[in-house]
């Protein structure tokens, strides 16, 4: 068994050290042969650094790395003198930087570019700015080695992420930043062999994407759909023994633990034409833990996704009842735009689910339990992040208790606290009422890993239903009624009818909520 290359994300140290590699090289090859500039955006931990690391091996001509590999295959049947070339490589990691720095950009930008210039040789003229010293650098050293260069910018819109909606007059330096430096590209053709940008999103305002218009985006194209994370046919070709010991750490079938594997981990889709993927960072920790946890989620809390929804008056449930966006939608994020399905598709916490060629309309929902559950869990004390007390704060094993020991009155005093904790955002109403109903939602869809729970819009059926061995618990909600009202529509709706043959406790739950206060002013239990 080779060793597991968590947080590995030089191609180098991955092969001279022998960690476990799934090749991907055949995609380099086919993006050399097809064309010249892309762009490809994928989630965090996805593997895009290791991609930009192993495509800047290969153009310098690196090639004991890729011994055995699809790629080396491929470029050993080409002619002796056109074998291995090395070239000129330029690599932009942004994953780095105090971007929020008045200059934090732009003296990253200025350190790459000087390490670069320094490898062949070449002083930076210091009277011209940073777009004109990059412009003349590219000149010098195809110059100085009759070669074209490579440029591979990572992370790229990390700056953009770390200032959006935090830092508005840092977020519009560094836009126009990049739209000066990385245009200059578009008329340096001749100097170039091959670029590539990646990152989370697709910022279609940035004017790398307008300036720079002969980048190709990749990004939904079903010929590279599976560039980026683990493949279930490449997960039991490579890591069928890891999945054993996993299976036996977990006292299960190994059939069972690629079944769990595969809800945890599988179920991202970037093309609706190609095969899914498992998330190659949760699933390497598996292996390496030999337990089911949500290591992917738990590398990074999306504060940004959570600003954003904040913000917004969008409904939680819609994510996990799925949300429809075309292509063009889904490939173009704006920031400051209140639409937020794009932004969740880009970084990972929806995947396409269908597709509906008559209205060129994709079905997104969340791909997989870790990301669903992991979501939703860290929604709630982000929208309401404070409580009376830490009795109060949100915990699901102590509602989930609540529930299974009957405690109807001790959930109700939680979910309250959580309501009444929410930040009252002012001339927002529907954002106001939008927070408290995705926190009412999201403690009901947590509990759904632990008891049944359903929880339903529809005028025909109670809001929730909660099932356990003991109990059936059946909610209805009102606003600005009374939490009598709100009982007595589950008796005369006979919504406890379905589970009159069962020996189960029924307890039927009315609540009220103030839409002024934003509270649950009022609660009755029959």
């Amino acid at each position: 068994m080779r060793k597991l290359p968590i947080g590995i994300q030089s191609f180098e140290d991955l092969r001279k050290n022998h960690y476990a590699y799934v090749d991907k090289t055949e995609y380099i090859w086919n993006m050399v042969s097809e064309g010249k500039s892309y762009f490809l955006s994928r989630p965090r931990r996805f593997g895009k650094s290791l991609l930009i690391s192993t495509i800047a091996a290969y153009f310098l001509g690196q090639k004991d790395l890729f011994n055995g590999l699809a790629i080396a295959k491929y470029e050993n049947s080409k002619p002796v003198d056109e074998q291995w070339i090395s070239y000129p490589v330029m690599v932009f990691s942004l994953s780095g930087g105090a971007y929020q720095d008045k200059n934090g950009l732009a003296k990253s930008l200025g350190s790459m570019m000087e390490d670069f210039s320094q490898t062949f040789g070449i002083d930076l003229n210091p009277d011209l700015d940073l777009p004109n010293q990059f412009r003349s650098c590219l000149k010098k050293v195809y110059q100085k080695t009759g070669k074209q260069i490579v440029i591979l910018v990572d992370e790229y819109d990390k700056p953009l992420l770390e200032t959006m909606n935090v830092n508005n007059e840092q977020e519009e330096a560094n836009r126009a930043l990049f739209k000066n430096f990385f245009s200059i590209l578009k008329d340096q053709d001749q100097y170039l062999k091959f670029v590539l940008f990646t990152g989370v999103t697709k910022f279609s305002k940035v004017s790398i994407f307008s300036d720079l218009n002969q980048l190709r985006d990749i990004s939904m194209s079903t010929a590279y759909a599976t560039i980026c994370g683990i493949t279930e046919e490449e997960l039991l070709h490579s890591f069928s023994e890891k999945i054993t010991t996993l299976a036996e750490a977990q006292h299960m079938s190994k059939g069972t633990a690629i079944h769990e594997l595969a809800r945890m981990y599988d179920g991202y889709h970037f093309s609706i034409d190609a095969e899914g993927v498992y998330n190659p960072f949760s699933l390497l920790n598996c292996f390496a833990e030999k337990r089911f946890g949500r290591y992917w989620f738990e590398t990074g809390t999306p504060s940004f996704l959570l600003r954003e929804l904040r913000r917004s008056n969008k409904a939680v449930q819609d994510f996990t009842e799925g949300v429809s966006a075309t292509q063009a939608r889904l490939s173009d994020y704006r920031a400051h735009n209140p639409d937020l399905v794009p932004l969740y598709y880009q970084t990972g916490y929806l995947t396409i689910k269908g597709y509906n060629p008559k209205f060129d309309e994709y079905t997104l929902s969340y791909p997989n339990d870790e990301v669903k559950y992991g979501y939703l869990e860290s929604l709630i004390p982000a929208i309401s992040p404070e409580t009376e007390s830490p009795d109060d704060s949100f915990s699901a094993a102590r509602m989930t208790g609540y529930l299974e020991n009957g405690d109807a009155d001790a959930f109700m005093k939680m979910l309250k606290a959580l309501l009444a904790s929410i930040p009252y955002y002012e001339g927002k109403a529907p954002v106001q009422e939008q927070a408290w109903r995705n926190v009412i939602y999201a403690v009901f869809a947590v509990l759904g890993q632990y008891v049944k729970a359903e929880v339903h819009s529809a005028g025909g059926r109670s809001d929730c239903v909660v099932e356990n061995n003991q109990y059936v618990y059946i909610f209805e909600f009102k606003v600005d009624k009374s939490a009598q009202e709100a009982l007595r529509q589950i008796e005369e709706r006979g919504y406890a009818e379905p589970y009159g043959a069962s020996d189960k406790k029924i307890m039927k739950i009315g609540i009220n909520i103030s839409s002024a206060k934003g509270i649950i002013d009022e609660w009755q239990v029959g």
